[in-house]
């Protein structure tokens, strides 16, 4: 895997999985009644803290499976199994009513104020485990082993992914009112799903590409690397 394929398939799973644009209503209701100020630094909070927790694990999280003794293509077939579930769920599920009653007065407080109390209340669920859970740690996990051969700059991808990642979400949060309004229920219904959808196909590779490396001969190179000669 080149430097470029690691870094445009990193992406695709990690904003897949993060899901910016079908967490906007989540994020509307969760920041309802807060001025714009407080609304765009609850989002700069939540993205540093995505962006530090992301790259504690891509940097750490080989080291932690060498430790206990787990193998990657054991790993890649769990991390899959989870990615399956999650895309499941956002295919099946509504989750645009799940921060309906989490609002608060706000009046009086200023942005600081606010967006820190805000931030400590959206630690849990809201960043954890919606934003960062299993199948993102699990997906940094895994490309952080695809990064490693490829040296330097395979780190350097990863966490310039991370970080475009983490910049994209505070951008889409920023712009939450604007989409909220564009895109309407259904619209950001519809986004939920396809990213779903996409996630359990990433999910379904990862197993293949597990199943694949823990066998001989159990899983065809083509389904492993279904574009490879088109490379």
């Amino acid at each position: 895997m080149s430097q470029a394929e690691l870094a445009v398939n990193f992406f695709v799973a990690l904003f897949a999985l993060i899901d910016p644009i079908g967490n906007v209503p989540l994020f509307a209701a969760a920041t309802l009644g807060a001025a714009a100020a407080g609304r765009r630094m609850v989002a700069v909070y939540i993205g540093l803290f995505v962006a530090a927790f992301l790259i504690f694990f891509f940097f750490t999280g080989v080291s932690l499976l060498e430790f206990f003794g787990i193998s990657m293509p054991a790993f890649r077939i769990a991390g899959g199994i989870i990615l399956f579930i999650l895309g499941l769920d956002m295919v099946r599920d509504d989750f645009t009513t799940m921060f309906a009653d989490a609002a608060e007065g706000v009046e009086g407080q200023s942005a600081r104020v606010y967006a820190k109390q805000r931030f400590e209340r959206l630690i849990v669920p809201f960043a954890m485990p919606l934003l960062i859970g299993p199948g993102a740690i699990s997906t940094v996990i895994i490309y952080a082993s695809e990064a490693r051969p490829l040296g330097l700059a395979g780190l350097a991808a990863g966490v310039g992914v991370i970080a475009a990642v983490s910049v994209v979400l505070v951008a889409v949060f920023w712009a939450a009112p604007v989409i909220s309004k564009v895109l309407g229920r259904i619209g950001m219904s519809i986004v939920v799903r396809v990213l779903g959808l996409i996630l359990c196909a990433l999910a379904v590779q990862f197993v293949l590409i597990g199943v694949g490396d823990a066998t001989r001969g159990l899983i065809r190179a083509d389904a492993k690397a279904p574009y490879a000669e088109h490379r």
